[in-house]
């Protein structure tokens, strides 16, 4: 998997070995890592840390089913998704970074972007709708942009979902002749497919520019989805447990012994309010 650490080639990610041998083993891996991610949205929630998760992919890559998997066991009043589509007609006379800093987190929350600011320098860049001299700018731009939501608190985790071209003709094959999927293939996205060199270019100088020691990026093969939604889980529980306790938070001992009187029970704890 390619990281923050070293440049990273989408022609080297290892898609073959990138399986999981089972159900029962996909299952497993994910029950546990979605009841750990539950108990870091606790921590952050009575901390009010904030945390900014960017997902980024070729078309049918699977982001959709990750962001589902990962947000399944959480609180859903400590996160927001948004799904991030063209700018609007007003949104387009403003600076592009500005419809993103509306949705950044409140304190104890996460915002789970499914794509984002980097259509700048990926969309706009390969289909023309940005000029060079302005999406050249962008790199930098959204660089300073996660330094200064770090340099705040709030804790950035990049992830791009890669997948071969002959797996992504599979997957829009299968939802030309899936009714209940056919909504997903657009024009757009049959258009891109024929622009996957320029978009490989793009991307990879994506990583090259904007994968920085407090906002690195993650590249997740995901030919496997069962692979995929495990592995995009392990990076964020990762990253987001990295330097925080996730221990449960000391009881409240006078709401303790208020309880224990109305529900007629005898609790022991320690002067720190921690069980015994």
């Amino acid at each position: 998997m390619g990281n923050g650490n070293g440049k990273i080639r989408l022609d080297k990610l290892d898609i073959k070995a990138a399986t999981i041998a089972s159900k029962e083993e996909y299952e497993k891996r994910l029950d546990k890592l979605q009841k750990e991610l539950l108990h870091i949205q606790q921590t952050y929630w009575h901390e009010k840390r904030r945390a900014i998760l960017v997902f980024e992919g070729w078309d049918a890559a699977g982001k959709g089913g990750c962001i589902r998997r990962l947000t399944e066991p959480l609180d859903p009043r400590g996160f927001h998704v948004w799904p991030i589509g063209s700018p609007s007609a007003e949104e387009q006379g403003k600076h592009y970074l500005y419809r993103f800093w509306t949705k950044l987190p409140a304190p104890g929350t996460f915002a789970v972007f499914d794509r984002s600011w980097y259509g700048r320098v990926l969309v706009e860049r390969v289909e023309g709708f940005a000029n060079k001299d302005d999406w050249k700018r962008a790199y930098d731009e959204i660089v300073q942009f996660e330094r200064m939501l770090t340099d705040d608190g709030a804790r950035i985790i990049k992830i791009f979902m890669h997948i071969t071209q002959d797996e992504q003709l599979d997957r829009f094959r299968e939802r030309l002749t899936n009714p209940y999927k056919r909504w997903k293939l657009t024009e757009e996205d049959l258009r891109n497919r024929a622009k996957w060199d320029d978009y490989t270019k793009a991307i990879e100088a994506m990583f090259e520019k904007t994968s920085t020691d407090n906002a690195p990026w993650h590249a997740v093969p995901a030919n496997s989805k069962w692979y995929a939604r495990v592995k995009v889980l392990e990076i964020v529980t990762e990253a987001l447990r990295k330097g925080v306790n996730v221990a449960p938070p000391p009881i409240d001992l006078s709401v303790a012994k208020i309880a224990a009187e109305v529900l007629g029970i005898h609790l022991s704890f320690g002067v720190d309010g921690k069980d015994q």
